[in-house]
C-alpha cells in the first residue's frame, strides 16, 4: 500500500476497461488520480467508485489537440503536476481483411493510438525532465508483437507504440523519466468484447493459450502500479507481455 504516496496520476481512457482498473489501483496506493474519457456519464459512475478528494474526472477527445492541452492545463491547476502519465485511450474500428482497409479507418486509428500518445508525451514529459522524475506507461498490446488477423491497423499502431516507447525511454532516461509499456493479451472489457462474447473465436484463442483463460482489467493494473512505483526504479524501455503465455505458445 501507498507505493504511490503523493503522485499524480494522469490515465487516458479511464472511465471504464482496464483505465479504470489501473486508476482505482492508483488511488489505492496513494495517488491523486485524473479520469478522461469522452462521455461524461461513464466518467463520473467511474469517479463515484475513488476517492473524492484525490479525482478530477474530464471529458476529453483525445484525437484532439485543444482538449489534450485543456486536460494538461487544469490537471496541473488542481493538483500542481503530473508525475505519472499512462496511455491507455485506444479505438479499433477497422476489423476485416487488411486489403478492406480505407484511408479513413488508419488515420483514425493513428489518431488515437499513436498520435494522442505522441502529443501527450511531448506536453508532459518537459516537465518532468525539468523535475529529474517521472513515468510514463503505454498501454500497447500482444498485437503489437505478433499481428492480429483482420486487425492490420490495430497490430500496426500498438508496434509503432511499443517503439515509441523505446524511443522515448532511450530519450529521456538521463533526465530521470523512465518510460516502459504493457502488452495485454485477451482481456475482458467492453473493448476486447468481439473476441471473448464469441463461444467459437474465444475457443481458438484460448487453445493456443496456456492459461486457457481471458485476463482480467485488475491484472493488467498491477502491472502498471508495480511499472509505476519505485518498485521498477531500473526498469525503462521495456515491454511487459501479460497475456496468460499466448506468445511462448
Amino acid at each position: 500500500m501507498n507505493r504511490l504516496a503523493d503522485k499524480v496520476a494522469l490515465v487516458t481512457g479511464s472511465s471504464r476497461g482496464i483505465g479504470k482498473a489501473i486508476a482505482q489501483a492508483f488511488c489505492r496506493e496513494g495517488a491523486s488520480v485524473v479520469l478522461c474519457g469522452r462521455r461524461q456519464e461513464s466518467l463520473e459512475a467511474a469517479a463515484r467508485e475513488l476517492p473524492s478528494e484525490r479525482v478530477l474526472a474530464m471529458t476529453c477527445h483525445v484525437g484532439r489537440l485543444e482538449e489534450l492541452e485543456s486536460l494538461v492545463q487544469r490537471t496541473r491547476q488542481v493538483f500542481g503536476r503530473i508525475d505519472i502519465l499512462v496511455n491507455n485511450a485506444a479505438t479499433n474500428i477497422a476489423f476485416g481483411p487488411c486489403l478492406e482497409m480505407d484511408d479513413a479507418q488508419f488515420d483514425k486509428m493513428v489518431e488515437i493510438n499513436v498520435k494522442s500518445a505522441f502529443r501527450l508525451v511531448r506536453l508532459v514529459a518537459p516537465e518532468m525532465c525539468a523535475r529529474r522524475s517521472g513515468v510514463i506507461l503505454n498501454i500497447a498490446s500482444t498485437s503489437g508483437l505478433r499481428p492480429q488477423p483482420h486487425a492490420m491497423l490495430y497490430s500496426m499502431t500498438k508496434a509503432a507504440l511499443i517503439m515509441m516507447t523505446k524511443s522515448w525511454a532511450l530519450e529521456l532516461g538521463a533526465h530521470g523519466v523512465r518510460v516502459n509499456a504493457i502488452a495485454p493479451g485477451l482481456v475482458e472489457t467492453r473493448f476486447s468484447e468481439y473476441y471473448w462474447k464469441d463461444p467459437d473465436r474465444l475457443a481458438r484463442y484460448l487453445g493456443r493459450q496456456p492459461l486457457g483463460r481471458a485476463g482480467r482489467p485488475e491484472e493488467v493494473a498491477e502491472v502498471a502500479v508495480m511499472l509505476a512505483s519505485d518498485d521498477a526504479s531500473y526498469m525503462t524501455g521495456g515491454v511487459v507481455v501479460v497475456d496468460g503465455g499466448l506468445l511462448v505458445s
